[in-house]
């Protein structure tokens, strides 16, 4: 018996044994199983790449990584196409890449589009290929709403892959350091915050589409005056802190496939030549995955910029592709360096729709995105003024319209940031649109006008400058007082259009021009006189001065260049039919002599950021300058009331909740932007009086309806960058959450302590500028 009992206890065991063996089994071929679906598909691409790479000969390998050249007169020749290789296949696109047939490696498309795709309209046949023109960048960082600024990539990413293009050169995230920037339109905000949560949101939106984006001009491309050759000295924490955060922000919450390097040296070096700039900031310490390509025709030295870790040379040019081949002939450029650089660049080609042979359509559902759009810009106008509830402006009387863009909305910037759309609704067919009456003399005075001055404008002109703007209708060929008497209200637009290549001026376009003053001047006095509302439109790309003229009317509402749907856009907002919820990404000084670049803007040679971190609000806050309108401004139709604040501890340790309830206490619904700005300890440095470190816009909130915000704050969100240590610290001390509508409109501000130093994250020392740089500081 006891034999019989060992036999089948040992006869139990085996059978537990086996079945423990074959679970454990299991359990390893799954581990296997997820494995090779985690990681091993990106290893295999890599090895798949390496051995297409082994396979090139030296000219295709320096081929590929230099774009196919543009087709206009006096551009440098370019590569020769590879057989059977089709240019211009999406004509008007910024460029293509060079093709091997031989290794199954196609062209990609590069097309270009802040607002949209520009490509050419039309082509050989009778089909139409207009893309739509959505509302600038300013526009949409002026929502403060990552959700529509992803509808709207999402949009444009649809169009990008109908079309046939496989990468869209956008967005452009340099920050609005001076309102004079010719380019701002194409840039969110004078916050890196702000700007890189946006751009974020749109390359997400496009990126959804199976296209790629390119975010640019990594970095510091502020100005348009001798762009390719200005040399900005920025310090290393100014760089960080202000002009590369936006950057870094947009990489690691979105993986962009590419980036764009810009045109402009930083401390002695070209940003495309740059190695610490591209490779040890961009791909060691934020993990870039995909390639990097320079802005058309930017830098010098091909060479340099292949050692750089710019992967894709464009527009591209043959002597580029010679220079290659001969650095690699003569030892001056290791093939190692050359085959990561494709390495970079295939591991994006193999993602592209051309790659997957998509079978595009050219014909992307335009009428679906023309009513994002249209929505999209209603969310990020901004009511600046709105005295005794002007507006919304009741559809009963007569309107008088005046100033030259009510009857030429400017939709968008010129050059590269322009799009070809099929049309355009200017506020004049808008307004008709809602029911509205419009005064026809008015209307005749100024058709007629216009008509007559545009005859006089050349008749050609290069698509990527604008033609010279038409000046304002003289005063004294209008009858105020009889429009006053015979209209109910004054609708007075001022219109700007700046674009690539130069930058604004002082006077006519920051400031508002003679005849403008003087329209503002006449139709707000004779009006008044019968007790009749004036508002002003202000249909621009940038900031412009508003001190001078702003009390003279009654309302005053910031349409910036809203897209193709403009005219209806900006009535749905005077109408009621939206209540404005857009909030200021820029700061509108009184004078421009208040804002702390305008005495260290432009330069000849080379420009110093002096007022090195203290960029927009930043400084007005902390040197308490009193700005005509502060960062985060915006009015609406209802009032909001901020309650029942709470920190989840006064004490610092690994992390804190902040809550608030935001309660719509009007008659009309609407939404609000809460917005969340941190005040560090300054003991062992200088820093701002706050900076935003988060941010998020209400539903639509109905009369007495409320909503409970709730934000996390993570040790990021506390750190500053210590030069000498090289590395982001939080710094050991109390620390201030300030809670407001605005930087300036601060509803509730809780106190927490950090007892112990953090050291957030460690860095090199990089980018440093050859010599010191008078600072700002706050004590001088």
């Amino acid at each position: 018996r006891f034999s019989n009992k060992n036999h089948k206890r040992n006869e139990f065991n085996n059978n537990i044994s086996e079945k423990i063996m074959k679970k454990i089994f299991t359990i390893f071929i799954a581990l296997i199983f997820i494995t090779a679906l985690s990681f091993p598909q990106e290893k295999t691409q890599k090895g798949n790449i390496q051995k297409l790479i082994s396979q090139m000969t030296l000219e295709e390998k320096a081929k590929l990584v230099v774009g196919m050249g543009v087709n206009f007169q006096g551009a440098p020749p370019s590569n020769e196409p590879a057989v059977g290789q089709i240019l211009d296949k999406v004509p008007g696109a910024a460029g293509s890449t060079y093709e091997i047939p031989r290794l199954e490696i196609p062209s990609i498309v590069l097309a270009d589009g802040p607002a949209g795709l520009r490509i050419a309209p039309q082509r050989n046949n009778s089909n139409d290929y207009y893309a739509t023109a959505f509302p600038i960048a300013t526009l949409l960082a002026s929502t403060w709403d990552t959700s529509i600024v992803r509808q709207v990539g999402s949009a444009i990413g649809n169009e990008v892959l109908e079309y046939g293009v496989d990468i869209i050169l956008m967005p452009a995230l340099n920050l609005q350091r001076n309102p004079l920037c010719g380019r701002n339109f194409e840039y969110y905000s004078e916050d890196p915050f702000l700007t890189g949560t946006i751009a974020a949101s749109m390359v997400n939106g496009v990126q959804s589409n199976g296209v790629g984006t390119s975010l640019k001009h990594f970095v510091a491309n502020n100005q348009e005056t001798n762009r390719n050759n200005i040399n900005e000295i920025i310090s290393e924490r100014a760089l960080r802190e202000i002009y590369l955060k936006g950057f870094e922000i947009a990489v690691t919450n979105s993986n962009p496939w590419t980036v764009m390097s810009s045109y402009n040296i930083v401390n002695g070096t070209y940003t495309s030549e740059n190695h610490d700039l591209l490779t040890s900031i961009l791909r060691d310490e934020w993990k870039f995955k995909g390639f990097v390509m320079t802005d058309w025709f930017g830098g010098k030295d091909a060479v340099a910029q292949m050692k750089a870790g710019n992967d894709l040379l464009m527009p591209g040019y043959k002597q580029q592709t010679e220079s290659i081949i001969s650095a690699v002939y003569k030892d001056e450029l290791d093939k190692k360096i050359l085959d990561k650089n494709l390495e970079n660049f295939l591991g994006i080609v193999f993602q592209t729709p051309v790659y997957k042979k998509y079978n595009y359509s050219n014909n992307p559902d335009l009428e679906k995105h023309a009513q994002i759009c249209r929505d999209a810009a209603t969310e990020g106008m901004i009511l600046l003024k709105n005295s005794d509830e002007t507006l919304p402006l009741k559809v009963n009387g007569k309107i008088a319209l005046f100033g030259n863009s009510s009857y030429s909305l400017i939709t968008g910037g010129t050059g590269s940031g322009d799009v070809n759309e099929a049309y355009n609704i200017p506020l004049e067919q808008g307004l008709l649109n809602a029911g509205y009456k419009l005064d026809e003399k008015t209307i005749k005075l100024y058709t007629s006008y216009l008509k007559e001055e545009e005859s006089k404008q050349p008749k050609q002109f290069n698509p990527f400058f604008p033609k010279p703007p038409i000046p304002q209708m003289p005063v004294q060929n209008i009858p105020f007082n009889e429009l006053a008497d015979n209209t109910n209200v004054a609708i007075i637009t001022i219109g700007r259009s700046s674009g690539e290549f130069t930058d604004r001026k002082l006077t006519d376009d920051f400031l508002l021009s003679s005849v403008e003053q003087d329209l503002i001047e006449k139709v707000s006095y004779t009006f008044h006189e019968k007790n009749k509302k004036v508002i002003v439109i202000l249909n621009i790309g940038g900031v412009i001065e508003t001190a001078s003229w702003k009390d003279k009317v009654d309302a005053i509402l910031i349409a910036w260049q809203p897209g193709q749907e403009s005219g209806n856009s900006i009535t749905d907002v005077i109408s009621g039919k939206k209540n404005p919820s857009g909030k200021l990404a820029i700061t509108f000084p009184i004078k421009y002599e208040d804002v702390p670049s305008s005495n260290n803007f432009h330069g000849g040679d080379s420009v110093v950021y002096a007022e090195d971190i203290y960029v927009g609000y930043r400084y007005f806050d902390t040197f308490n300058v009193e700005p005509s309108f502060e960062f985060g401004f915006g009015l609406s139709y209802t009032k909001f009331k901020y309650e029942n604040f709470k920190l989840s501890s006064d004490i610092f340790e690994g992390s804190l909740t902040v809550s608030v309830d935001v309660k719509n206490v009007g008659t009309t619904p609407g939404k609000e932007i809460i917005q969340l700005y941190i005040s560090s300890p300054t003991k062992n440095s200088d820093k701002p009086k706050q900076e935003l470190k988060a941010f998020q816009k209400t539903v639509l909130l109905q009369s007495s309806e409320s909503q409970t915000i709730t934000f996390k704050i993570l040790p990021k969100e506390l750190a500053s960058y210590n030069t000498e240590r090289s590395a982001w610290i939080a710094e050991i001390g109390n620390y201030t959450i300030n809670i407001g509508a605005s930087s300036r409109d601060i509803k509730s501000s809780l106190k927490f302590n950090l007892p112990t130093e953090l050291v957030v994250e460690k860095t090199r020392n990089l980018l440093t500028p050859k010599s010191e740089i008078k600072r700002l500081f706050i004590n001088n």
